[in-house]
């Protein structure tokens, strides 16, 4: 309780209570120029045992941190945790995330800015930001049970991929893509053409599941990646199970607008993927 209250009053309107039951918390730390290029949004909870017997679980929130930035300063943060065990961290954990913002604002790093977010679809015209929403198949063949085409050809094909409709929610904006396939080597291809796609490739998380039925051993091959939404995956491959899906690939970015959706974030991420697998 010391510990949150000396937050707040250090970070002012950067810090915010998100739900003081649950103890989630959000800071919102940034280079401290006086025009901010590079900024982070750290969500907490604290767990009951923290600080002596667990670490805060936390997320951090930016477009532009993904891949290697997002990894570095994960390990920095778990080495802070280490190094003081048993302590109260969060003001460490925001401040070594505040020194590497101001580093990237004094390095050559090109600005953030370049990438669009969606906090711009409200000012914008949305359609220079979203992709175009196709509708998943003209004839009535079903994708749920994609039929595996004899041909061993097809693990080198790229399959069709398909765009479903965007939700926006406070800023945040959720699309799911699909494709059918029949081999982990399909997924790679498909993962691949979507990432060379700019705008997939700036979200903030590519949360993705699929699962692939086997017709020899009567299995099924399946898999999932949170991509920083932590469960997200596990959610979508279980929404996959339930409406039994074969042979399929559902893929669902998310750009992070700024606002906290807490669970509804979830909600989003389903629902965009069941919408296009029912399409």
């Amino acid at each position: 309780i010391d510990e949150i209250e000396a937050l707040s009053s250090i970070y002012g309107e950067d810090w915010c209570v998100v739900d003081e039951d649950e103890k989630i918390y959000c800071i919102k730390i940034n280079d401290c120029l006086d025009q901010p290029k590079w900024t982070v949004c750290l969500q907490v909870i604290l767990p009951p045992g923290y600080p002596t017997a667990e670490p805060p679980i936390y997320q951090l929130n930016a477009p532009w941190l993904r891949g290697q930035d997002y990894m570095e300063l994960a390990n920095s943060l778990e080495e802070i945790y280490v190094q003081n065990l048993g302590e109260s961290i969060l003001y460490l954990w925001v401040e070594k995330i505040r020194e590497v913002l101001i580093e990237k604002a004094q390095s050559s790093d090109p600005e953030p800015g370049i990438k669009k977010t969606s906090e711009e679809v409200d000012e914008d015209d949305g359609d220079d930001f979203l992709l175009d929403y196709q509708p998943v198949l003209e004839d009535p063949i079903k994708m749920l049970n994609y039929v595996t085409p004899e041909s061993h050809e097809v693990d080198e094909e790229l399959p069709p991929i398909h765009h479903g409709s965007p939700i926006t929610d406070r800023r945040s904006t959720f699309q799911a893509h699909l494709a059918p396939v029949v081999t982990p080597r399909q997924v790679k291809r498909v993962l691949e053409k979507l990432y060379e796609n700019k705008k997939i490739a700036s979200a903030t998380h590519n949360i993705y599941a699929y699962r692939i039925y086997c017709e020899d051993k009567q299995t099924f091959l399946q898999d999932c990646e949170d991509d920083g939404e932590t469960a997200a995956g596990g959610r979508l491959l279980h929404l996959m199970q339930i409406l039994n899906v074969h042979n399929v690939l559902v893929v669902v970015s998310r750009w992070y607008g700024g606002i906290l959706l807490g669970p509804d974030r979830f909600k989003h991420i389903n629902n965009c993927a069941r919408n296009i697998l029912v399409e």
